[in-house]
């Protein structure tokens, strides 16, 4: 028997569990108290353990010889040459940036730096890129346009139980991280007021004092309404934007076009709930405080920068930023959202939140490296516009993944799998045969959180320790051996290592001087005091729990205003296409469902997904309880099963995001980007549906024409042994 104190698999919460271990090898778990869970866990914590002896798990490299070929078993040796030759092949012929890199949120610190380092030292490629581009990159922009920084909450969760009044929009954390709504259930035990502004009536909305039903896409002309109550109304703190603040007036012009019953209009939201959420901000604001949250509802549109922008505004109005138990903050969805987006995996990013192309950033982060700061390349495209490039002329013929699943997360799926179709070399890293792996030249098999050492940075920018209980299968490697065995094959073997440890105290250097300091972090410190915040520039550093009580990390020290105007979404509305479609997530289900779905118990619980549709519009469309209902986009459609319910607006239907093939919703969801941060629009777009009718052979049609077809891909892949299933009967 042995037991080990870490952190859960999954969201940003990164709740404290014991991992105890029996003579046999089985694991089970327990909660351990901590700040953000407080001795809580939800399903998916309680059952984290059971993917560690999964018979699922990928224990040995495939390869396919050729590329139509099933996969054969091979060595780590084997593997690792034909990789190293396939990159050396790539780049003679068309160039260092025909090599890219997808990453993902939920790598450890160490991970995600060392899959930068590798990217920019030994492929010298511009292209690299994350999945957090999915999740975090609209509120990180925001954030750093208004504050000088980025860092999901300003303060430690727990002061959020001490404040008088919260907004959320668009988050419903009651499913996506059950321990997170103690902390909201406190704020309401105390008679204060917890708002959500959501199209639909979630299991966080049930536990709210004020509900805001918001049209999808219409976020931006809510926020700005609501900046515009708290002007007109008196409730602006005009000590606190005179003193800390830039930018109010010009920002103020453009809110001040958005009187309430504009507001109204647009959005669906009573202009007695517009000024009963302004009421309620204000009067937290003169007593126990106020804070306004955003989560992937407001952030996952076309002008989710600009919606997060208008928020911040309204927190700057009301003098929010900085003091006790205030302030604005974004609620990071995947584990290391934080600490991955930090340490170089963006496509614009070195290490410390450091940006590629400032010179004097370039010269700190080759200096630790042992490189000439001429060698590293420039910014790179964005995820979906780096998928989008794939195999095109000028574009990556080789890619390697890791820890994302997406052809499954990303929108307009079915141009995504042709696009990974397209390359020369797809390299999948993977605990299982995700999706995205079964379309692979090369599926790699590599540690899981409980076998593996490092470090996290959960959704407060406290960086906490990640702790090895068992030995991971054999013939399983960690990311970091296999990079360094693979930049050793490519010539740089001697600037990398594969022990955790050593590469978190190299991060330490590369962050140092940076936003995001890590330099007087070490692992024997996190483990002392249980987490320290960053930015600690120092060992005698505390850390900082909280931020901007002194001022603001930009030029002047002053907060900026920055104004923002609403625009539509990307794709409204028409008559072949005239009911909106929102996307989320289930209590039991987590990201793709590459792990959750092979979890027995998760599996039993949700077995497929479901469209959530109000009875007017099922009546509307012919449509019963229990049906199997096709969504349509201009894109592709997905199949799910009915669900009567008058908690969702009736010009909206909601399906949730967790499986693949004919049930991946991302298939019909828009690719649409956001200016500046790049970010899909995943949470609007507009859809049809149709009644799915099942012959008695088990095929599936439907009542009406379903659209032209995407062209099938040029490289057709036999996955049926390896596919993860889940299609809908």
């Amino acid at each position: 028997m042995g037991t080990t104190a870490t952190h859960c698999a999954y969201c940003a919460l990164q709740c404290a569990m014991t991992l105890t271990a029996d003579a046999g090898g089985r694991v089970t778990v327990g909660p351990r108290d901590f700040p953000t869970n407080r001795g809580g866990l939800c399903q998916k914590g309680w059952t984290a353990a059971d993917l560690l002896g999964s018979p699922e798990r990928l224990t040995t490299p495939l390869l396919r010889d050729g590329r139509s070929g099933p996969f054969r078993e091979a060595t780590w040796d084997e593997a690792l040459e034909i990789v190293a030759g396939r990159i050396r092949d790539t780049q003679r012929a068309h160039g260092r940036d025909a090599v890219a890199v997808l990453g993902g949120g939920g790598l450890t610190n160490e991970k995600a730096y060392q899959l930068g380092k590798f990217a920019r030292v030994a492929l010298r490629t511009k292209n690299i890129d994350y999945n957090g581009r999915y999740c975090m990159s609209s509120a990180a922009a925001a954030s750093n346009r208004a504050f000088g920084i980025d860092r999901g909450l300003p303060f430690p969760l727990p002061d959020l139980a001490e404040t008088g009044a919260v907004l959320i929009a668009g988050g419903n954390v009651a499913e996506t991280m059950p321990p997170f709504v103690q902390h909201l259930a406190a704020v309401v035990d105390r008679g204060g007021s917890l708002i959500i502004a959501d199209p639909r009536r979630t299991a966080t909305v049930e536990r709210a004092t004020l509900h805001l039903p918001v049209m999808p896409g219409t976020d931006l002309a809510l926020a700005l309404g609501l900046l515009h109550i708290a002007v007109a109304d008196g409730h602006a703190d005009r000590a606190y934007i005179q003193d800390r603040t830039t930018g109010f007036e010009e920002t103020w012009r453009a809110a001040a076009q958005w009187w309430p019953e504009r507001v109204e209009r647009v959005t669906g939201v009573s202009v007695l709930a517009q000024r009963a959420t302004v009421a309620q901000l204000a009067a937290g604001a003169r007593g126990r405080g106020a804070v306004v949250l955003t989560a992937r509802g407001a952030e996952q549109q076309s002008k989710g920068t600009d919606t997060v922008t208008a928020l911040i505004n309204l927190t700057l109005a009301l003098g929010l930023p900085g003091k006790p138990h205030s302030g604005f903050g974004c609620i990071t969805g995947q584990g290391n959202g934080q600490g991955g987006r930090e340490h170089g995996q963006k496509a614009d990013q070195l290490p410390g939140y450091r940006k590629i192309d400032d010179p004097a950033a370039r010269a700190h982060v080759a200096g630790v490296w042992g490189v000439d700061p001429d060698e590293l390349p420039g910014p790179g495209p964005s995820a979906y516009e780096l998928i989008e490039s794939l195999g095109a002329d000028g574009g990556p013929r080789t890619l390697l993944v890791h820890g994302t699943n997406l052809a499954v997360s990303s929108p307009r799926g079915r141009r995504v799998v042709e696009r990974l179709a397209a390359l020369d070399t797809l390299v999948v890293c993977d605990v299982v045969m995700s999706e995205t792996a079964a379309l692979a030249d090369v599926v790699l098999p590599v540690t899981q959180w409980a076998e593996e050492d490092g470090t996290m940075t959960n959704l407060e920018g406290r960086v906490i320790r990640r702790r090895r209980a068992v030995a991971p299968p054999p013939g399983v490697r960690s990311e970091l051996e296999m990079l360094t065995a693979l930049a050793d094959r490519l010539g740089r073997g001697d600037r990398f290592s594969a022990d955790p440890e050593t590469v978190f105290d190299e991060l330490r250097r590369a962050s140092a001087g940076g936003i995001a300091d890590y330099a007087g972090i070490s692992w024997d410190r996190i483990d002392a005091e249980g987490g320290v915040f960053w930015p600690c520039p120092s060992d005698t550093h505390p850390g900082t729990p909280r931020l901007f009580a002194d001022g603001f990390p930009t030029p002047d020290g002053r907060a900026r205003f920055v104004a923002v105007e609403h625009r539509p979404p990307a794709e409204d509305v028409d008559a072949d296409h005239p009911v909106y479609l929102t996307t989320g997530r289930v209590l039991q289900q987590y990201q793709s469902g590459a792990q959750t779905r092979r979890v027995p118990a998760l599996a039993a619980a949700v077995t497929e997904p479901h469209v959530e549709i109000h009875p007017d519009l099922a009546g509307r469309s012919g449509l019963a309880d229990g049906d199997l209902v096709r969504v349509v986009s201009r894109r592709g459609d997905a199949v799910g099963r009915v669900r009567l319910t008058t908690t969702i607006r009736p010009d909206t239907v909601f399906m949730p995001f967790h499986w693949g093939g004919e049930q991946a919703v991302n298939r019909v969801t828009n690719p649409a980007l956001d200016p500046i941060s790049r970010m899909p629009e995943f949470k609007v777009c507009a859809v049809r549906l149709e009644r799915v009718v099942v012959s008695q052979g088990g095929s599936c049609g439907t009542d009406g024409d379903t659209g032209p077809e995407v062209s099938p891909s040029r490289r057709s892949r036999p996955t049926a042994d390896w596919s993860e299933g889940g299609s809908a009967a």
